[in-house]
């Protein structure tokens, strides 16, 4: 395994660690906070980089501890750090977005329930080389990336019961929200919410049905380290 990446508040920029808790939650602590839009009309509803671009300006970590139990420290755009639990947090970012917004922590929360986002190198490397340009990894917001004796683009086609072993965790496609990952708009924007690559989004809708990487559900849980092996079960 090549990387381990956790989100600690969903469509922030997130960390790399060394070791994650994976059960019934998905990654421990990841996406488990969540800035909502204030605006009218949408008032309560989830912000993503969808929504407000300049998220991405911001960043989350819970430092390199396997199973959070402390809330993440923000990182502005100006380098500041900020606690979650700081009252003044909501304001600065509102400011920094220009969007009223509030803060939202939900144990478990997850924008796709409780799963696990795989990507593999052969698949980024093989997109790389279609598009004839680099694909920065980060873009994908994936919490496991692999480099594996697999095909380019193999899990594409990846159907119920199909099952990987990270280490002593068990992950695997369940057909309940679990598959093929189908991709919205966000990995068009670099990943620090600069500029957009619209021909991203437009080759993987034409070339790959929109798939990139595949969702996952833990079966067997426990803790995976960076650097675990990885093998695909029969």
């Amino acid at each position: 395994m090549t990387e381990l990446n956790r989100w600690p508040v969903k469509s922030l920029r997130g960390e790399r660690v060394e070791a994650a808790r994976f059960d019934d939650r998905g990654m421990a602590g990841d996406r488990a906070y969540a800035l909502l839009d204030e605006r009218d009309k949408r008032s309560g509803k989830v912000l993503t980089v969808r929504q407000n671009a300049v998220m991405l300006s911001w960043s989350a970590s819970y430092g390199d501890t396997a199973d959070p139990t402390e809330p993440p420290t923000l990182r502005g755009p100006d380098g500041a750090d900020w606690s979650w639990t700081d009252p003044k947090l909501s304001d600065a970012l509102a400011g920094s977005l220009n969007i009223p917004l509030s803060l939202r922590a939900a144990d478990g929360q997850q924008d796709r329930g409780p799963t696990v986002l795989v990507t593999f190198e052969a698949s980024r490397a093989g997109l790389s080389d279609e598009l004839g340009a680099d694909v920065d990894l980060r873009r994908f917001r994936t919490n496991i990336h692999v480099t594996a004796d697999l095909p380019a683009f193999a899990e594409e086609t990846w159907e119920p019961g199909t099952a990987l072993a990270v280490g002593d965790v068990v992950l695997a496609v369940t057909g309940d929200h679990a598959g093929p990952c189908i991709r919205c708009a966000v990995p068009s924007w670099d990943p620090d919410g600069r500029e957009r690559w619209r021909e991203l989004q437009t080759h993987l809708i034409d070339r790959h049905d929109n798939k990139f990487g595949v969702i996952m559900r833990v079966t067997e849980p426990g803790e995976v380290h960076l650097g675990d092996a990885v093998r695909q079960k029969p």
